[in-house]
């Protein structure tokens, strides 16, 4: 029998041994144990930070560029996002057919799915057709189908087309002033338009009080705004006279090329205080995010877009609705 003090001569070690001998193994590395990280710190993470005031009313802001590639998406979830993490309640509307604001908020958009094409184009309430999105509390949305795709055809003969989403919104009972709906009503309702300035997207102009449009940081991006304005002030003049660009979301922005710093300049020496400080820089989590049916929010919280998501949607509600 061999004694506790004989010494092995076969080089076996003991798991005391080879714990001290190797480095130790981290949990945090591994796909599954980083996922879990995520979403506490997009849970509970946002419970530690400081609740934003909320506004006295709702704010409906319309997301528009009918320039397509330059982020509206993308912009439109993760700052709807980011302002539900910072306390506030937010209403995401999804009025684009391609359905993408629905795959990143993880909410089913299949056709049959109740969706913004029946509240525009069949009058259903809106509370009917509303969902909360799995994993942002405080998040609501209202999904688009491929329903949408007909229902620029369908609205042409239908009287007063164009009010039709600005009648769905004010008939939801969780939109309204303190006073009239209290601590339920939603801070912000965010409509996500298509690439394009048809009816949809006017429908959504004349609903929204506000318009914040997100632009590249390329000049190709510029090249339309020219036209969305024009849009804007006619809008202006004979459907809704409240409404007002009131932020302008540099995205896509590269701060190591001048050609980037020179859009930038140029959009802050025409807009003013309406360009938000925040810009978005590219972000290739940002854009894995939706493949996993997330925002950048909640598929990396640490992440520079993510961070600067946030940052720009405290810019949003600290600034206030503009003045009219």
């Amino acid at each position: 029998m061999v004694s506790r003090e004989t010494p092995t001569t076969f080089g076996v070690r003991t798991a005391e041994q080879m714990a001290a001998a190797e480095p130790p193994y981290e949990d945090n590395t591994t796909p599954l144990a980083r996922a879990a990280e995520h979403s506490v710190l997009a849970r509970y993470g946002a419970r530690m930070r400081p609740s934003l005031k909320r506004p006295e009313a709702t704010r409906v802001v319309v997301v528009a560029n009918q320039k397509g590639g330059v982020g509206k998406t993308t912009s439109t979830v993760n700052i709807a996002a980011a302002l539900a993490q910072l306390g506030q309640r937010v209403l995401v509307i999804d009025l684009d057919p391609q359905g993408n604001a629905s795959t990143a908020l993880g909410v089913e958009h299949r056709r049959g799915v109740p969706s913004t094409y029946d509240a525009v184009v069949d009058g259903e309430p809106l509370s009917e057709v509303t969902t909360e999105c799995p994993d942002i509390p405080g998040l609501w949305v209202v999904p688009a189908t491929i329903d949408l795709a007909g229902a620029e055809i369908e609205l042409v003969s239908v009287v007063a087309r164009e009010s039709r989403l600005r009648k769905a919104i004010a008939g939801h009972p969780w939109v309204g002033t303190a006073d009239e709906v209290g601590d339920e009503r939603f801070d912000y309702v965010l409509v996500d338009c298509p690439p394009s300035l048809g009816l949809l997207t006017l429908n959504a102009l004349v609903a929204g009080e506000e318009m914040m449009i997100p632009i590249q940081a390329e000049y190709y991006a510029l090249e339309g705004l020219g036209q969305l304005l024009e849009t804007v002030e006619m809008v202006k003049a004979h459907l809704n006279q409240t409404l007002t660009v009131s932020t302008i979301l540099v995205t896509m922005y590269d701060a190591r090329t001048r050609l980037a710093s020179g859009v930038a300049e140029e959009v802050r020496e025409h807009f003013g205080e309406q360009v938000l400080r925040t810009t978005i820089p590219r972000s290739v989590r940002v854009s894995e995010a939706p493949s996993y049916g997330q925002t950048v929010m909640t598929y990396d919280p640490g992440s520079p877009g993510a961070l600067c998501y946030l940052e720009a949607a405290r810019e949003i509600a600290t600034k206030g609705a503009p003045v009219r």
